[in-house]
């Protein structure tokens, strides 16, 4: 299974290694050990940027405003955009960072139906369904696999993402979360990365967060863009998808090891969010590496 957690040696450093690129497109493996202790500074998007969060939180402050990013969420960057990341309430990061020259980001955009526009107009995209299969393939692929097509995934990545950013998801007009609430959220969501499978209630976690369990949640869902309940099962998913892609163990036993009190309940959300069965997820992987 690809090892995707941060392991934060050498403070306040980002390291980028390329695993792929061609033309108009590039993806790269970006890990940051930045802490409280770290000061940010600003940075700018050379070409439109998708990154995939794939563990660690920390703020992307951009001109669409400021985003806790967090496992699962994908954060926006369109080209010539300055930006700012800061890890205030957490050490570390890691990204899968798809970088598009405008013109192929467009030209996909296009032909996948999108709205057009001159830029995003979020800096970033909740851990949404949607995206749950392309953050699992591109989190497998972490391991170096022959059986990834990195061009493939970069190209329905940037289509469902040009869909959902011009299209689907309205411009946000809400507040920005207060400083006190994005501190709790990522010592939350910091929590339920650590163990997924973990039993984990609505009521420890606002205990944990020094809040009721309505302002938890209300503070919760501002902050990520999804309700605890949905950032758990989805972290779990992602953990069983990565099993599957890697493993041999039983179905069944990915599901209880994953935090899944049946087989029967996992398989229902398991399609749901990916749209195949976790049997038929791991024979398309096969199949795949077969032709390779």
């Amino acid at each position: 299974m690809a090892k995707i957690a941060v392991a934060p040696e050498q403070p306040g450093r980002i390291t980028g290694h390329e695993l792929a690129r061609g033309n108009g497109w590039r993806v790269e493996d970006v890990v940051c050990t930045s802490g409280p202790a770290d000061r940010p500074f600003e940075e700018q998007h050379s070409w439109v940027s998708i990154a995939l969060v794939v563990a660690g939180t920390f703020q992307y402050r951009s001109p669409a405003g400021r985003d806790l990013m967090t496992p699962g969420c994908v954060l926006l960057g369109s080209a010539s955009q300055y930006f700012e990341c800061d890890h205030e309430h957490g050490t570390g990061d890691r990204c899968i960072a798809f970088r598009y020259t405008p013109e192929y980001f467009e030209r996909v955009a296009a032909d996948a139906g999108a709205a057009r526009g001159r830029g995003f107009r979020l800096g970033r995209l909740p851990p949404l369904r949607e995206l749950a299969p392309h953050v699992a393939q591109a989190c497998a692929g972490l391991g170096g696999s022959d059986e990834i097509s990195w061009e493939e995934i970069g190209v329905r990545l940037a289509a469902c993402v040009a869909r959902l950013a011009h299209g689907a998801l309205p411009c946000r007009n809400e507040p920005t979360p207060a400083r006190d609430a994005l501190a709790r959220a990522t010592r939350a969501v910091r929590t339920i990365d650590r163990d997924p499978g973990a039993r984990v209630t609505l009521g420890a976690l606002a205990h944990d967060a020094g809040l009721s369990p309505y302002h938890f949640l209300r503070t919760f869902q501002r902050a990520t863009g999804v309700t605890p309940h949905q950032y758990v099962v989805r972290a779990r998913l992602r953990k069983a998808a990565l099993r599957l892609a890697a493993e041999p163990a039983k179905v069944i036993d990915i599901a209880f090891d994953s935090g899944f009190g049946d087989v029967s309940n996992f398989n229902r959300s398991f399609r749901a969010e990916f749209g195949v069965s976790p049997r038929a997820y791991r024979r398309a992987l096969d199949v795949a590496g077969a032709r390779c």
